[in-house]
């Protein structure tokens, strides 16, 4: 049966083949072999052989064994962290051709020896064509069929002419890949500030995702420059601890929440869970108290027994100082809204009266022979003053308007 391996290459990049000789001569771990890779051959250091690599590759990586007439399909696939239906095909791998000679060992260290200066020559290309990236690495297949170029770039970058321009420079296929900052700080690796080499660039294989809530939760400062390792991105560390931290704070009681103790209602300020303490905050006075005690008083108090504080220094400040008592006033009683009243209670709703639309002229007025129904509909008082000035200009008595004449007998006068 052949034998599973993890190979790994320069940087991070690893694969998985299949040795078909486990029976007679099995792989170990650290031995450099020669595989087969994309259009030619690759060096490589065996990384994971066995069981330890079938369980790395996420499954399916060896024929799982048919199940016969009337017995039950296993529960797992190949490499026995995954189910696969008996249908499905597995995943072949690439075979690892042989082991490297002392020969091919030394060809491959003066390979990589020359890959710097190959980087510089590329940078310099970029600069002449003005284009926005930054070239990190550059990996050279061991039979030189292949040049990979890993470059990090904020945006898009069109970099045709200048695929076109180092594959005539360099007499090979070259294949440019965009990668982030991370994985730039993992290929060419680092000292954090811990004093030791970066774990992304040495052990730690896969980067995941590393959010701000991860800080929180450890009570760490957010400054950007001390959470921040030398990506620029978050420490992928600050999620060794996390569980410890999500486990440990269940214990606890939240912070904010106000709890009953044996000396009545208390709120949770913080807590410290390495010395198990917690630290709460009454109406008089603040106090630091252990997890046990605490749960002992919280028991208490949900019987009913509560115990005096001991005189403590009042310190005056806004959230210390207690508001006094108010004593209770008598409400005024107010009279019953109208719709509270007894309908008979309720006044009634006057509503006007409409006058009559023609009115019964009055004595002096009943010869004008100028009233009419329109004139008759208009309020009373306007009536009776168009009527005076009627009056005023045909030679009755009486004062006019202000501005018009009142002599009868004279000439008009302005």
């Amino acid at each position: 049966m052949p034998q599973t391996v993890e190979v790994r290459f320069k940087g991070t990049r690893r694969a998985f083949f299949q040795w078909p000789h486990d029976d007679t001569e099995p792989l170990r771990l650290s031995e450099s072999v020669i595989v087969d890779a994309d259009r030619g051959e690759d060096f490589g250091r065996v990384s994971a052989v066995g069981d330890v690599a079938a369980k790395k590759c996420g499954g399916s990586c060896s024929v799982p064994s048919a199940p016969s007439s009337g017995e039950a399909a296993p529960a797992g696939g190949g490499c026995g962290t995954s189910a696969s239906p008996s249908t499905d095909e597995p995943k072949q791998f690439p075979a690892v051709l042989r082991r490297a000679s002392q020969e091919e060992i030394r060809r491959a260290n003066e390979l990589r020896r020359t890959e710097e200066t190959d980087r510089q020559r590329i940078v310099a290309r970029v600069r002449e064509h003005k284009l926005e990236m930054k070239v990190s690495d550059v990996e050279w297949q061991w039979d030189r069929h292949q040049m990979t170029v890993f470059f990090s770039a904020e945006q898009r970058v069109d970099f045709r002419a200048l695929v076109r321009e180092l594959a005539s420079a360099f007499r090979t296929r070259i294949d440019l890949r965009q990668i982030g900052v991370r994985d730039e700080a993992a290929r060419i690796g680092g000292v954090g500030r811990c004093g030791r080499e970066y774990c992304c660039s040495t052990w730690l294989t896969e980067l995941s995702p590393v959010n701000l809530s991860l800080a929180k939760n450890q009570s760490l400062s957010l400054n950007p420059s001390q959470i921040s390792g030398g990506c620029g991105r978050l420490l992928c560390c600050l999620k060794y601890e996390h569980e410890f931290y999500v486990t440990s704070r269940k214990r606890f009681p939240r912070e904010g929440k106000t709890v009953a103790t044996l000396r009545g209602t208390e709120k949770v300020i913080a807590v410290d869970i390495f010395r198990e303490r917690v630290y709460l905050r009454g109406a008089d006075e603040s106090r630091t108290i252990g997890l046990e005690e605490l749960r002992e008083e919280m028991e208490g108090a949900s019987g009913g027994a509560v115990i005096a504080a001991p005189p403590a220094r009042r310190v005056e400040g806004p959230e210390s100082r207690s508001r006094p008592e108010r004593a209770e006033r008598p409400r005024p009683e107010h009279p019953p809204r109208p719709a509270d009243r007894p309908r008979a209670e309720r006044p009634q709703r006057q509503e006007p009266r409409a006058e009559p639309a023609a009115s019964a002229p009055s004595a002096p007025d009943a010869a004008a022979p100028e009233a009419s129904a329109p004139e008759a509909a208009v309020p009373a008082p306007r009536k009776r003053r168009r009527r005076r000035r009627r009056r005023g200009g045909s030679g009755g008595g009486g004062g006019g308007a202000a501005g018009e004449n009142t002599n009868p007998s004279g000439p008009a006068t302005e």
